[in-house]
């Protein structure tokens, strides 16, 4: 099966289940599992700074050649399980592709540049989605796709998906008109504003208290 795959990273077959893995990753080794379409699946075992190597680099939308009992394999990183305590890799699965099948992935947005908008008017950069479904022949998967924050111009100005620039032979599988990210107003705190008070009418009020109470008093002593 012809590769076209840039980074390779060489695995083996374990024999170890179960609680039996913990010996693997004593020895720096993280458990794998490789299946696909029409394919028996494997247990394998990856070395642990290999493929960290390879996973920083790849992520999981890039292809890439698993060295596997001689053979050269076009897999993706499918999924990888991080131990909930030290968040070290606990498990990874390999996913192996058909170079003629086209296939689902969702491929990571970077945000290149700066809002003029935000920069000049002050507003606020609200991202709505951050990855966005694909297909494709494996090749031909983007590592990225770029949204370029310089032209948002105004406030409540958006980027579309239809703004996006794909390359050739991938399609996007989310609607034109769907935001990826817009620019909106600056927040504005609300002053409640208190009615002023009238003090000529306190000040009425008091000299008619004052009157009324000499008054009583007039009539007390008569």
């Amino acid at each position: 099966m012809l590769c076209l795959c840039v980074m390779e990273l060489a695995a083996q077959v374990r024999e170890e289940k179960g609680r039996k893995v913990r010996s693997l990753r004593r020895e720096g080794l993280i458990p794998a599992e490789l299946y696909g379409h029409g394919l028996e699946n494997k247990h394998l075992a990856v070395r642990v700074r290999e493929f960290g190597k390879v996973f920083k680099e790849a992520g999981k939308n890039t292809l890439l050649t698993l060295s596997l009992e001689g053979e050269k394999r076009p897999v993706l990183i499918h999924e990888v399980q991080r131990d909930y305590i030290s968040n070290d890799i606990a498990h990874v699965d390999f996913y192996q592709v058909s170079m003629k099948e086209e296939i689902k992935a969702k491929i990571p947005l970077e945000f290149l540049g700066e809002s003029p908008a935000v920069k000049g008017q002050g507003g606020v950069l609200n991202k709505a989605i951050t990855e966005i479904e694909v297909q494709a022949l494996p090749d031909h998967l983007p590592h990225r796709l770029s949204v370029s924050l310089d032209a948002l111009t105004e406030l409540n100005a958006s980027f579309y998906v239809k703004d996006l620039v794909v390359p050739k032979g991938v399609k996007i599988l989310v609607e034109p008109e769907t935001v990826l990210v817009t620019v909106t107003p600056p927040r504005v705190e609300e002053v409640e504003v208190t009615a002023p008070v009238d003090l000529s009418a306190i000040k009425v009020e008091d000299e008619e208290k004052k009157v009324k109470r000499v008054a009583d008093k007039e009539s007390a002593e008569e």
